[in-house]
């Protein structure tokens, strides 16, 4: 129940931040303020959304599961290094650490149903 629990809110919360990341303005800005190209922020909103519907995936199939877990914890690593490099304070940053950690707890908890 808890990986399943976990799923859900992890997907519900990319799935919204990916199509913030595509159609709103204050992702725009904020990209701009990451120092990222237009490029990048499509791209972060378009694998946002993929993994998400990888995390519901795995709920049936763990291998799909552990993929896009895998690739959402590595894309909240990365959203993690961006706020420390343009030095965002604890609270900005943390969401990113707090998603890293739960896509990896799920990376694990696939890797020990395949």
């Amino acid at each position: 129940m808890l990986i399943q629990s976990i799923t859900l809110l992890s997907s519900i919360s990319f799935i919204y931040y990916g199509i913030m990341c595509l159609f709103s303005k204050k992702m725009i800005l904020e990209f701009e303020r990451f120092g990222l190209t237009n490029s990048q922020r499509l791209l972060t909103g378009a694998l946002q959304l993929l993994g998400s519907v990888g995390l519901l995936i795995g709920l049936g199939n763990a291998l799909v599961g552990l993929i896009a877990a895998i690739g959402l914890t590595l894309l909240m690593l990365l959203g993690f290094f961006t706020r420390l490099k343009i030095r965002d304070s604890l609270g900005q940053s943390l969401p990113s650490f707090v998603f890293m950690l739960l896509n990896a707890y799920l990376a694990l908890s696939y890797a020990g149903y395949i």
